[in-house]
């Protein structure tokens, strides 16, 4: 039998595939002895370039795998290396198996010092009893997030927050622990500035809403003073008459001192008219009385509506409180509105009569914002009132609101007025009250067309 080429004879003593080659090749034992012939030796030819194309692509998928291995082992790397957080991998005896740079630069060891070192080796001496059962507790879930103090690099304490995870092998079974901790110190600083930053937030919303309620308010005045100028213009003339009757009634007192004769007085008497200042004197007193009275009303309603509400809720009218907001806003507003009012006589709910005055004042001056440039400008303000609650509607014929601009409106800024003519707060100032109150502040499409914004709120369980 001749000999196999040198390379055929290599691979023959040196590798399963060129012993496999020889296995699929070899000779039948009825063949005959002259030993096989040329297309034998073709063929085992052939198999030998397929077995070593199949080496070279078993040899290509190596050096793939290879260099995607060390493209994770070194993205691995670069994450460990990155992380501010601690990272200890340990295995079920409590032996470090694993670090990143964050702990070496707290304890000022090298990666090669802390590998194989027991965990207690790192941590302060009050966490040196820390038990040998640690990994065990956390596989148990007894253990997910604790304190360590570490021993730094001048010998202070350094606290961390540890979140600890089982680590587990490809058999699901626990290995070891993975803790990763941050000092506790950079926590309370970061929470220190986030509870100040929070202060500063809740302190500018206040201010924000106040700045709003001045706004609504200077709006107002106006109005207010036209209702207050009917009342005190009403006192300051009835003040003028009875100025007048007093310096007449003096003289008529001096006369009748000085003992003046009767026909004498009978005729000062009528020259003065004392009879008609007698009579009228009730009716100019009681007048200046109720002018006083509505003044100090008004005052009193003022005094509600800028107020900072505290203490618990008031029983109140809200029917009284649309009444008087919308007659507030009609005074402070040009141009003739026609405005149709049908609610009942009370309706009993539990609140801040201020703010609820603020809420009717922002949602009636929307409507004639909205109504500005109607010829015929119209709202309505009826309501729909069940067992428990309420529900009071301004309706006006406006324009009406464009579907993009719906869901934004009771965002806090957001305004479709110019620039300059609205601070975007009213209606986003006016749903929180609504809801702070138990209810609801909603918009939809009018009957006719325009806006018709639904106020809803829970009856007062009293009677008013």
């Amino acid at each position: 039998m001749p000999e196999l080429p040198s390379k055929a004879r290599a691979e023959a003593d040196t590798s399963v595939p060129a012993k496999r080659l020889l296995e699929q090749v070899a000779l039948p034992d009825d063949a005959p002895d002259e030993g096989p012939d040329e297309s034998t030796w073709i063929d085992v030819i052939r198999k030998m370039d397929d077995i070593y194309a199949e080496l070279v692509h078993y040899q290509v998928e190596l050096e793939v795998k290879n260099a995607a291995l060390e493209e994770a082992q070194q993205f691995i790397a670069s994450v460990q290396t990155s992380m501010s957080d601690v990272l200890i991998v340990c295995d079920n005896l409590g032996r470090i198996e694993q670090v990143n740079s964050a702990l070496g630069a707290i304890t000022g060891r090298s990666l090669d010092e802390l590998l194989g070192q027991p965990l207690q080796s790192v941590v302060s001496d009050k966490c040196r009893s820390l038990p040998l059962s640690f990994p065990a507790d956390v596989a148990s879930n007894e253990i997910r997030d604790c304190e360590l103090s570490l021993r730094g690099t001048d010998g202070l304490e350094v606290p961390l927050a540890v979140n600890c995870s089982p680590r587990y092998d490809a058999d699901r079974r626990v290995v070891g622990v993975v803790m990763i901790g941050r000092p506790i110190g950079e926590l309370r600083r970061a929470y220190s500035e986030l509870n100040k930053a929070h202060t500063e937030l809740k302190q500018t919303q206040q201010q924000l809403i106040h700045s709003e309620k001045m706004a609504s308010l200077g709006r107002l005045v106006a109005g207010v003073a036209h209702e207050l100028n009917n009342p005190i213009s009403f006192v300051y003339g009835n003040i003028h008459v009875l100025n007048r009757y007093c310096t007449r009634i003096r003289s008529y007192l001096d006369a009748v001192h000085e003992q003046a004769s009767r026909e004498e007085l009978e005729k000062l008497r009528d020259e003065l008219n004392i009879d008609h200042i007698s009579e009228d004197m009730s009716s100019l007193i009681g007048g200046t009385m109720e002018g006083a009275q509505r003044v100090s009303e008004i005052v009193q309603e003022l005094r509600r509506f800028s107020a900072i509400q505290r203490g618990d809720k008031e029983h109140c009218n809200l029917a009284d409180i649309v009444r008087t907001g919308l007659q507030w806003a009609r005074k402070g507003n040009k141009g003739n509105l026609d405005v149709d009012v049908k609610l009942s006589a009370t309706i009993p709910v539990d609140g801040f009569p201020g703010q609820l005055q603020q809420v009717v004042l922002n949602l009636v001056q929307n409507a004639f914002d909205a109504v500005a440039d109607v010829a015929s400008p119209e709202l309505r303000i009826y309501c729909d009132q069940s067992e428990k609650s309420v529900t009071v509607y301004f309706e006006d014929n406006g324009p009406g609101i464009l579907e993009e601009h719906r869901l934004q409106l009771f965002d806090p800024f957001f305004t479709t007025k110019p620039v300059g003519e609205g601070t975007g707060l009213g209606l986003f100032i006016s749903y929180g009250i609504v809801r702070d109150h138990g209810g609801d502040l909603t918009v939809e499409d009018g009957t006719d067309g325009g806006t018709r914004f639904e106020l809803s709120l829970p009856l007062s369980a009293a009677k008013y």
